[in-house]
């Protein structure tokens, strides 16, 4: 085994293949665990504004972060990121958080959310300087989320009171109905696209560890994340998702997980555990920004990397 580089496993004699099995080696950029490798995070550039309840989407090398909440004040904030450092965009119309996004840095999409303590509706799509009004969400909802592009993005859970099951899909003008999710639940997560997208964690009568597959039709039900978590993050797709922080059963959390299709597996703990937060990326170059616990309000960024 080589630790200043690639694992080359066909290297490895009896003792050191059973050695392997066995135990769980700290490497550069990622960890091994048993034959599973995963990555790590490390810290990124702080936003410029420290908030929760905020939304991603984009890259981790050209990154967007919008809304959120700081103490008392709802944000209209715009950040882009560009693999260091966060620099002002343009405002949201609308100032909101408990909201949802999708897209990229230069074609973002941004939905529902709370205005003034209530759900709201608006959409609003981003186009690498200024947001400008797009067509509202049929149903108003908060704590959703979402995935895809900004002509072709899903929205799906949340809450309008109650824990939503409802799946809308967006076609760069407009929302239409799509299939509900076969768990009706708030605070979750998600990523993928809009004909392949993925839903996970959340809240419904309890913490959940539900996860969905979306086929652009209907959900359908796949391995559930070893840890049930709400108000966590996510990006990926629905082939190698990742999903990290929230809330667990005992306290924020640090936890990462990595999908590869079928069942969840252990990725690198967050540096900082909170909830709130938001993210972007994939599974092997992740970005988590934002975020809470108590009673501090997060500007931290966090990048996840992982050996392909």
């Amino acid at each position: 085994m080589q630790f200043g580089g690639k694992v080359n496993i066909f290297s490895l004699d009896a003792f050191s293949l059973r050695f392997k099995f066995l135990n769980r080696y700290k490497l550069p950029n990622y960890y091994l665990d048993g034959m599973v490798m995963y990555g790590s995070w490390s810290a990124g550039g702080n936003l410029a504004t420290a908030r929760d309840s905020l939304a991603g989407c984009g890259t981790q090398t050209a990154g967007l972060s919008f809304g959120g909440n700081y103490p008392a004040v709802i944000c209209d904030n715009t950040e882009e990121y560009d693999g260091i450092a966060w620099s002002a965009g343009g405002n949201l119309i609308t100032a909101k958080n408990d909201l949802a996004g999708c897209g990229t840095q230069t074609a973002g999409l941004s939905f529902g959310g709370s205005v003034a303590s209530y759900p709201t509706a608006i959409t609003e799509e981003y186009d690498g300087t200024a947001w400008s009004a797009g067509g509202n969400l049929a149903t108003a909802r908060r704590y959703l989320a979402g995935c895809g592009t900004q002509i072709a993005g899903l929205s799906f859970g949340g809450s309008y009171g109650d824990p939503s099951a409802i799946t809308e899909e967006y076609d760069g003008t407009a929302w239409s109905a799509g299939g509900n999710l076969a768990t009706a639940k708030d605070g979750l997560a998600g990523c993928g696209t809009q004909m392949a997208g993925l839903s996970f964690g959340g809240y419904a009568s309890s913490l959940s560890n539900v996860t969905e597959e979306y086929d652009g039709t209907v959900w359908s039900g796949s391995g559930n994340l070893l840890t049930a978590r709400n108000y966590l993050s996510g990006c990926g797709t629905q082939t190698a998702g990742l999903s990290f922080g929230g809330s667990d059963i005992s306290s924020y959390s640090a936890t990462t997980e990595e999908y590869d299709g079928a069942i969840w597996n252990t990725g690198g703990n967050l540096l900082t555990a909170r909830n709130y937060l938001s993210g972007c990326g994939t599974q092997t170059a992740g970005l988590s920004f934002g975020g809470f616990a108590n009673p501090q309000y997060f500007n931290i960024t966090e990048e996840y990397n992982k050996a392909a």
